[in-house]
Protein backbone atom coordinates (compact mmCIF):
# COMPACT_ATOMS: atom_id res chain seq x y z
CA UNK A 1 0.00 0.00 0.00
CA UNK A 2 1.39 3.61 -0.74
CA UNK A 3 1.66 5.71 1.84
CA UNK A 4 -0.34 8.62 2.65
CA UNK A 5 0.81 11.89 0.81
CA UNK A 6 2.91 11.18 -1.84
CA UNK A 7 3.00 13.39 -4.67
CA UNK A 8 4.83 12.19 -8.23
CA UNK A 9 4.52 14.92 -11.14
CA UNK A 10 5.58 13.26 -14.73
CA UNK A 11 6.62 15.88 -16.98
CA UNK A 12 4.43 18.41 -16.36
CA UNK A 13 3.92 21.38 -19.08
CA UNK A 14 1.84 24.42 -18.78
CA UNK A 15 1.62 27.15 -21.10
CA UNK A 16 0.29 30.76 -21.13
CA UNK A 17 -0.52 31.33 -24.93
CA UNK A 18 2.54 31.29 -26.50
CA UNK A 19 4.87 31.75 -22.59
CA UNK A 20 5.59 27.83 -21.29
CA UNK A 21 5.71 28.30 -17.69
CA UNK A 22 6.45 25.15 -17.13
CA UNK A 23 9.22 22.34 -19.04
CA UNK A 24 8.69 19.18 -18.53
CA UNK A 25 8.30 19.19 -14.28
CA UNK A 26 9.24 15.70 -12.98
CA UNK A 27 9.25 16.00 -8.91
CA UNK A 28 8.94 13.53 -6.48
CA UNK A 29 7.76 14.63 -2.73
CA UNK A 30 7.83 11.50 0.12
CA UNK A 31 4.65 11.13 2.62
CA UNK A 32 5.25 13.71 5.55
CA UNK A 33 8.13 16.29 4.12
CA UNK A 34 8.13 19.22 4.35
CA UNK A 35 9.08 20.04 0.66
CA UNK A 36 10.59 23.70 -0.49
CA UNK A 37 9.54 24.98 -4.24
CA UNK A 38 12.05 27.91 -4.18
CA UNK A 39 12.88 30.23 -6.84
CA UNK A 40 12.47 33.82 -7.83
CA UNK A 41 9.37 35.40 -9.05
CA UNK A 42 8.30 33.83 -12.30
CA UNK A 43 10.38 31.10 -11.95
CA UNK A 44 6.89 28.25 -12.24
CA UNK A 45 6.90 27.61 -8.48
CA UNK A 46 3.32 28.73 -7.72
CA UNK A 47 2.36 27.79 -11.04
CA UNK A 48 3.92 24.09 -10.40
CA UNK A 49 1.51 24.37 -6.39
CA UNK A 50 -1.50 25.44 -8.32
CA UNK A 51 -1.29 22.01 -11.00
CA UNK A 52 -0.77 20.40 -7.33
CA UNK A 53 -4.16 21.87 -5.94
CA UNK A 54 -6.06 21.05 -9.15
CA UNK A 55 -6.50 24.90 -9.89
CA UNK A 56 -4.36 25.05 -13.19
CA UNK A 57 -4.59 21.68 -15.72
CA UNK A 58 -1.16 20.49 -17.36
CA UNK A 59 -1.02 20.50 -21.05
CA UNK A 60 1.07 17.42 -20.80
CA UNK A 61 1.84 15.09 -17.91
CA UNK A 62 0.81 13.55 -14.95
CA UNK A 63 -0.09 14.13 -11.51
CA UNK A 64 0.06 11.29 -8.97
CA UNK A 65 -1.19 11.38 -5.64
CA UNK A 66 -0.96 8.47 -3.19
CA UNK A 67 -0.58 6.36 -6.01
CA UNK A 68 -3.76 7.95 -7.68
CA UNK A 69 -3.54 9.72 -11.35
CA UNK A 70 -5.19 12.97 -10.45
CA UNK A 71 -4.29 15.20 -13.72
CA UNK A 72 -7.75 15.98 -14.41
CA UNK A 73 -9.46 15.65 -10.80
CA UNK A 74 -11.17 18.66 -9.49
CA UNK A 75 -9.83 20.32 -6.19
CA UNK A 76 -12.56 18.96 -4.23
CA UNK A 77 -12.03 15.56 -5.18
CA UNK A 78 -8.10 15.79 -4.32
CA UNK A 79 -8.16 16.24 -0.67
CA UNK A 80 -5.65 19.19 -0.47
CA UNK A 81 -5.79 21.89 1.41
CA UNK A 82 -4.10 25.53 0.19
CA UNK A 83 -2.97 28.36 1.97
CA UNK A 84 -2.87 31.23 -0.61
CA UNK A 85 -0.51 34.71 0.07
CA UNK A 86 -3.63 36.74 0.63
CA UNK A 87 -5.27 34.57 3.30
CA UNK A 88 -8.49 34.26 1.20
CA UNK A 89 -10.73 34.80 4.41
CA UNK A 90 -14.75 35.98 4.14
CA UNK A 91 -14.67 38.87 5.57
CA UNK A 92 -18.47 38.60 6.80
CA UNK A 93 -17.81 35.67 8.71
CA UNK A 94 -16.25 34.87 12.39
CA UNK A 95 -12.85 33.54 12.59
CA UNK A 96 -14.76 30.50 14.10
CA UNK A 97 -17.35 30.44 10.53
CA UNK A 98 -14.40 30.86 8.86
CA UNK A 99 -12.39 27.52 10.06
CA UNK A 100 -15.64 25.65 9.79
CA UNK A 101 -16.66 26.67 6.19
CA UNK A 102 -14.74 23.32 4.81
CA UNK A 103 -16.16 20.96 6.96
CA UNK A 104 -20.03 22.35 6.44
CA UNK A 105 -19.31 22.06 2.92
CA UNK A 106 -18.84 18.30 3.66
CA UNK A 107 -21.96 18.38 5.71
CA UNK A 108 -19.91 17.63 8.80
CA UNK A 109 -22.88 17.33 11.52
CA UNK A 110 -22.29 20.54 13.76
CA UNK A 111 -21.25 18.86 17.18
CA UNK A 112 -18.37 17.46 15.28
CA UNK A 113 -17.53 20.85 13.24
CA UNK A 114 -17.58 23.03 16.94
CA UNK A 115 -14.85 20.23 18.17
CA UNK A 116 -12.58 20.26 15.21
CA UNK A 117 -12.49 24.34 14.92
CA UNK A 118 -11.66 24.26 19.04
CA UNK A 119 -9.47 21.81 18.07
CA UNK A 120 -7.67 23.66 15.21
CA UNK A 121 -7.77 26.99 16.63
CA UNK A 122 -6.15 25.97 19.98
CA UNK A 123 -3.41 24.47 17.51
CA UNK A 124 -2.40 27.75 15.65
CA UNK A 125 -2.96 29.88 19.25
CA UNK A 126 -6.33 31.42 18.49
CA UNK A 127 -8.82 29.92 20.38
CA UNK A 128 -9.70 33.25 22.14
CA UNK A 129 -9.87 34.87 18.53
CA UNK A 130 -13.00 32.89 17.03
CA UNK A 131 -15.77 35.37 17.82
CA UNK A 132 -14.09 37.96 15.88
CA UNK A 133 -14.24 38.99 12.37
CA UNK A 134 -10.99 38.88 9.80
CA UNK A 135 -10.79 42.86 9.50
CA UNK A 136 -10.20 42.79 13.40
CA UNK A 137 -7.72 40.78 13.32
CA UNK A 138 -3.17 41.58 12.96
CA UNK A 139 -1.64 40.00 10.22
CA UNK A 140 0.16 37.08 12.10
CA UNK A 141 -3.48 36.26 13.21
CA UNK A 142 -5.64 36.33 9.85
CA UNK A 143 -2.20 33.79 9.02
CA UNK A 144 -3.30 31.76 11.35
CA UNK A 145 -6.97 31.70 10.82
CA UNK A 146 -6.49 30.39 6.94
CA UNK A 147 -4.09 27.77 8.72
CA UNK A 148 -6.51 26.70 10.81
CA UNK A 149 -8.99 26.38 7.89
CA UNK A 150 -6.26 24.43 5.88
CA UNK A 151 -5.85 22.11 8.49
CA UNK A 152 -9.33 21.75 9.90
CA UNK A 153 -10.29 18.93 7.38
CA UNK A 154 -7.05 17.02 8.21
CA UNK A 155 -6.04 17.03 4.75
CA UNK A 156 -3.49 14.37 2.86
CA UNK A 157 -1.28 17.11 1.66
CA UNK A 158 -0.84 20.87 2.95
CA UNK A 159 -0.29 23.50 -0.12
CA UNK A 160 1.18 26.77 0.93
CA UNK A 161 1.84 29.92 -1.53
CA UNK A 162 4.76 32.75 0.40
CA UNK A 163 2.10 32.32 3.58
CA UNK A 164 4.66 34.67 5.43
CA UNK A 165 5.65 37.06 3.06
CA UNK A 166 3.27 39.67 4.53
CA UNK A 167 4.32 39.40 7.91
CA UNK A 168 6.99 41.75 9.34
CA UNK A 169 10.71 40.19 9.89
CA UNK A 170 9.75 39.57 13.58
CA UNK A 171 7.03 37.28 13.28
CA UNK A 172 8.25 35.70 9.91
CA UNK A 173 11.00 34.10 12.01
CA UNK A 174 8.76 33.21 14.81
CA UNK A 175 5.93 31.99 12.43
CA UNK A 176 8.34 30.20 10.47
CA UNK A 177 9.39 28.34 13.39
CA UNK A 178 5.95 27.36 14.70
CA UNK A 179 4.73 25.95 10.79
CA UNK A 180 7.69 23.50 11.19
CA UNK A 181 6.46 22.19 14.67
CA UNK A 182 2.83 22.48 13.45
CA UNK A 183 3.38 20.08 10.12
CA UNK A 184 5.80 18.05 12.43
CA UNK A 185 2.43 17.46 14.61
CA UNK A 186 0.16 17.07 11.75
CA UNK A 187 2.34 14.51 10.01
CA UNK A 188 1.03 15.96 6.72
CA UNK A 189 3.27 16.15 3.71
CA UNK A 190 3.28 19.74 2.85
CA UNK A 191 4.44 21.73 -0.24
CA UNK A 192 5.84 25.10 0.24
CA UNK A 193 6.37 28.07 -2.30
CA UNK A 194 8.88 30.88 -1.51
CA UNK A 195 11.41 32.86 -3.28
CA UNK A 196 12.91 33.57 0.27
CA UNK A 197 15.96 31.16 0.53
CA UNK A 198 16.68 31.34 3.78
CA UNK A 199 13.12 30.61 4.76
CA UNK A 200 13.35 27.45 2.38
CA UNK A 201 16.76 26.56 3.71
CA UNK A 202 15.78 26.80 7.66
CA UNK A 203 12.16 25.43 7.19
CA UNK A 204 12.30 22.23 4.78
CA UNK A 205 13.24 18.72 4.32
CA UNK A 206 14.40 18.87 0.84
CA UNK A 207 13.84 21.98 -1.71
CA UNK A 208 13.37 21.89 -5.34
CA UNK A 209 15.32 25.08 -7.07
CA UNK A 210 13.03 26.18 -10.20
CA UNK A 211 14.67 28.99 -12.72
CA UNK A 212 12.54 29.65 -15.60
CA UNK A 213 10.10 27.16 -15.55
CA UNK A 214 12.50 24.51 -15.15
CA UNK A 215 13.83 22.73 -11.80
CA UNK A 216 17.61 22.87 -11.85
CA UNK A 217 18.21 20.97 -8.64
CA UNK A 218 16.58 19.09 -6.00
CA UNK A 219 18.08 18.21 -2.42
CA UNK A 220 18.44 18.66 1.04
CA UNK A 221 19.41 22.31 1.68
CA UNK A 222 22.47 21.47 3.31
CA UNK A 223 23.08 19.40 0.06
CA UNK A 224 21.84 21.89 -2.13
CA UNK A 225 23.99 24.84 -0.29
CA UNK A 226 27.30 22.54 -0.17
CA UNK A 227 27.25 21.59 -3.47
CA UNK A 228 25.24 23.75 -6.33
CA UNK A 229 24.74 22.23 -9.75
CA UNK A 230 24.87 25.19 -11.68
CA UNK A 231 26.53 28.71 -12.08
CA UNK A 232 22.87 29.95 -11.75
CA UNK A 233 22.49 28.01 -8.42
CA UNK A 234 25.27 29.17 -6.88
CA UNK A 235 24.81 33.13 -7.87
CA UNK A 236 20.66 32.46 -6.50
CA UNK A 237 21.38 31.07 -2.81
CA UNK A 238 23.37 32.72 -0.23
CA UNK A 239 23.22 35.98 1.61
CA UNK A 240 25.52 37.32 -0.09
CA UNK A 241 25.43 34.73 -3.13
CA UNK A 242 28.61 33.01 -4.00
CA UNK A 243 31.25 34.81 -5.87
CA UNK A 244 31.56 33.81 -9.52
CA UNK A 245 35.36 34.34 -11.16
CA UNK A 246 36.56 33.47 -14.65
CA UNK A 247 39.16 31.38 -13.99
CA UNK A 248 41.51 28.46 -15.90
CA UNK A 249 42.31 24.74 -14.84
CA UNK A 250 45.31 22.55 -15.80
CA UNK A 251 45.70 19.63 -13.62
CA UNK A 252 46.14 20.62 -10.51
CA UNK A 253 46.40 24.64 -10.69
CA UNK A 254 44.02 26.50 -11.05
CA UNK A 255 44.66 30.21 -11.82
CA UNK A 256 42.44 33.17 -10.72
CA UNK A 257 43.64 36.95 -10.35
CA UNK A 258 46.73 36.29 -11.84
CA UNK A 259 47.91 33.70 -8.95
CA UNK A 260 47.69 29.90 -9.12
CA UNK A 261 46.18 28.06 -6.23
CA UNK A 262 46.93 24.36 -5.75
CA UNK A 263 43.62 22.26 -5.83
CA UNK A 264 42.83 18.94 -4.13
CA UNK A 265 42.54 17.26 -7.36
CA UNK A 266 43.40 17.20 -11.08
CA UNK A 267 40.93 18.60 -13.90
CA UNK A 268 41.23 18.87 -17.32
CA UNK A 269 42.75 21.68 -19.14
CA UNK A 270 40.54 24.97 -19.89
CA UNK A 271 38.23 28.10 -18.38
CA UNK A 272 36.38 27.47 -15.83
CA UNK A 273 33.97 29.52 -13.75
CA UNK A 274 35.37 29.49 -10.36
CA UNK A 275 32.69 30.10 -7.01
CA UNK A 276 34.11 31.25 -3.91
CA UNK A 277 31.59 32.13 -0.69
CA UNK A 278 31.80 35.27 0.81
CA UNK A 279 32.59 33.96 3.63
CA UNK A 280 35.55 31.84 2.79
CA UNK A 281 37.62 34.85 1.54
CA UNK A 282 39.93 36.98 3.93
CA UNK A 283 42.93 39.51 3.82
CA UNK A 284 45.93 38.26 4.00
CA UNK A 285 49.51 39.25 3.73
CA UNK A 286 50.46 37.13 0.34
CA UNK A 287 47.34 37.09 -1.51
CA UNK A 288 45.09 38.07 -4.98
CA UNK A 289 45.08 42.07 -5.29
CA UNK A 290 42.53 44.05 -4.71
CA UNK A 291 40.69 47.56 -3.57
CA UNK A 292 38.15 48.23 -1.22
CA UNK A 293 34.97 49.24 -2.84
CA UNK A 294 32.32 49.55 -0.01
CA UNK A 295 32.28 48.52 3.61
CA UNK A 296 29.23 47.79 5.25
CA UNK A 297 28.94 46.69 8.90
CA UNK A 298 25.76 44.61 9.66
CA UNK A 299 26.39 43.99 13.54
CA UNK A 300 28.09 41.09 14.24
CA UNK A 301 29.55 40.52 10.69
CA UNK A 302 30.91 42.66 8.24
CA UNK A 303 30.37 42.82 4.31
CA UNK A 304 33.45 44.22 2.06
CA UNK A 305 33.24 44.90 -1.36
CA UNK A 306 36.32 44.30 -3.04
CA UNK A 307 37.04 45.30 -6.53
CA UNK A 308 38.92 42.81 -8.18
CA UNK A 309 39.98 43.68 -11.72
CA UNK A 310 36.56 44.65 -13.47
CA UNK A 311 34.68 41.94 -11.20
CA UNK A 312 33.18 42.79 -7.44
CA UNK A 313 34.04 40.02 -5.35
CA UNK A 314 32.22 39.97 -1.72
CA UNK A 315 33.60 39.11 2.16
CA UNK A 316 31.75 38.47 4.73
CA UNK A 317 33.92 37.68 8.05
CA UNK A 318 32.83 38.07 11.56
CA UNK A 319 33.03 41.19 13.45
CA UNK A 320 34.71 44.25 12.37
CA UNK A 321 37.69 44.16 9.81
CA UNK A 322 40.70 46.48 9.64
CA UNK A 323 40.11 48.29 6.45
CA UNK A 324 38.51 51.48 4.52
CA UNK A 325 37.24 52.44 1.37
CA UNK A 326 39.93 53.17 -1.01
CA UNK A 327 42.54 50.63 0.93
CA UNK A 328 44.37 48.11 -1.70
CA UNK A 329 44.41 44.95 0.32
CA UNK A 330 45.11 41.65 -0.49
CA UNK A 331 42.89 38.44 -0.27
CA UNK A 332 43.19 34.65 -0.26
CA UNK A 333 40.99 31.59 0.51
CA UNK A 334 41.68 27.92 0.69
CA UNK A 335 41.32 25.27 -2.02
CA UNK A 336 38.95 23.76 -0.63
CA UNK A 337 36.67 26.23 -0.75
CA UNK A 338 36.51 26.58 -4.19
CA UNK A 339 33.81 25.25 -6.50
CA UNK A 340 34.03 24.86 -9.90
CA UNK A 341 32.21 24.99 -13.04
CA UNK A 342 32.28 24.08 -16.64
CA UNK A 343 32.75 27.77 -18.61
CA UNK A 344 30.40 26.55 -21.19
CA UNK A 345 27.72 24.76 -19.69
CA UNK A 346 27.86 26.47 -16.60
CA UNK A 347 27.17 22.76 -14.53
CA UNK A 348 29.26 21.77 -11.85
CA UNK A 349 32.46 20.38 -12.94
CA UNK A 350 32.42 16.44 -10.90
CA UNK A 351 34.70 16.15 -8.04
Amino acid sequence: MTASGSVALRGIVKRHGSVTALHAIDLDIRPGEFFALLGPSGSGKTTTLRVLAGLETPDEGSVTLDGRDVTHADPGERDVAMVFQSYALYPHMSVGENIAFPLKMVGMAGAEIERAVSEAAAKVHIEHLLARRPGQLSGGQQQRCALARAIVRKPRLFLLDEPLSNLDAKLRLETRVELKKLQRSLDVTTVYVTHDQEEALTIADRLAIFMDGRIVQVGTPEGVFARPASVDVAGFLGNPPMNLLDASVRGRELTLGGRALTLGRAYPEGAVVAGVRPSAIRLVADGIPAHVYLKEILGEDTIVDLQLGDTLVRMRAPGRIACNEGDAVQIGFDAESVHLFDSQSRQRLAS
